[in-house]
């Protein structure tokens, strides 16, 4: 798999399966390396990505993230094998722990420790069987890490790892735990709002149910933020650390301080005026796209 430097971060579940599909191409034809998508309470990843993959043809599809308490070991790494045998080598698992509300509340599952978890996921992976043609190259796995332990596990039992909602101080620190020769690949959010007091307004709006979930609070404060930053919100310097937001230019900017700090992929999730994500902003997708820039 050579997965390039840029690529899509989009929740697709706000689209019809056609629509999903006509986008897919769009993102394909824009030249952006890989097209990563989410799970929550909406489609089966696994699933969704197979749709998407049948109709592209170069496009590389990434979980962002699959979640381990949605299937077992053997039917992840199984739904991996067979995606990549059938698009040769297109598909990029990316798996994550979640967090306890979608786990315990939504899916009735006990949320175990975060990283003995994902340890004994991914051994399981790594031992299953399976009876079917295999791809022609093994595929690659990588892991929703933000802390220093989930980091290393990555290192160790992955391939790399896929933060979110991070910094490029964070990535600079995930690349030096990491060391060489893993995937790096952060999600940046990105808003095509120039104008300070709104496009603050609209980050607010996207970051405010992530303000609600400990697993992201607490590599929030590993970065440096205290209460301050993290009450009524976010304070501006909170927010501005996470989102990107301004012209081409500051866009671009934020972006390359990720790769300058170790990133090999960055995945661009772009958020509409209103704060949505549901409904993809394009104008910021096809202004950053890497055809336009060849």
């Amino acid at each position: 798999m050579k997965l390039g430097k840029l690529g899509v971060w989009v929740s697709m579940d706000g689209m019809t399966a056609q629509a999903a599909a006509i986008f897919a191409k769009r993102v394909e034809e824009w030249g952006y390396a890989a097209l990563w998508i989410p799970e929550s309470r909406g489609r089966n990843a696994l699933v969704h990505s197979s749709w998407l993959l049948a109709n592209t043809g170069k496009l590389i599809v990434a979980t962002g993230i699959a979640n381990i308490y949605a299937r077992d070991p053997m039917a992840m790494v199984n739904g991996q094998r067979a995606l990549n045998e059938q698009s040769d080598g297109r598909f990029l698992l990316g798996v994550g722990v979640s967090h306890r509300p979608m786990v315990e509340g939504l899916r009735g599952h006990t949320y175990g420790k975060p990283v003995a978890a994902m340890r004994a996921y991914l051994a399981g992976m790594r031992d299953a069987p399976y009876q079917a043609p295999m791809p022609r190259e093994k595929p690659m796995t990588v892991v929703a890490a933000l802390g220093p332990r989930m980091m290393a596990l990555s290192a160790e039992l992955a391939d790399g790892a896929h933060p979110y909602n991070t910094t490029p101080e964070h990535t600079a620190k995930a690349r030096a735990i990491l060391g060489p020769g893993k995937l790096l690949c952060p999600e940046v959010w990105v808003s095509l709002e120039t104008d300070p007091a709104a496009a603050r307004r609209t980050a607010r709006e996207a970051l405010s149910r992530y303000l609600q979930l400990e697993n992201y609070v607490n590599s929030w404060r590993r970065e440096g933020f205290g209460d301050d930053d993290l009450a009524s919100n976010g304070s501006d310097r909170f927010i501005d650390a996470m989102v990107a937001w301004g012209d081409e230019k500051a866009i671009r900017a934020r972006v390359r301080q990720h790769w300058d700090a170790g990133a090999d992929h960055v995945c661009i999730q772009p958020i509409t005026s209103q704060g949505s994500r549901q409904i993809v902003d394009e104008r910021i997708l096809e202004l950053l796209a890497p055809a336009h820039r060849s």
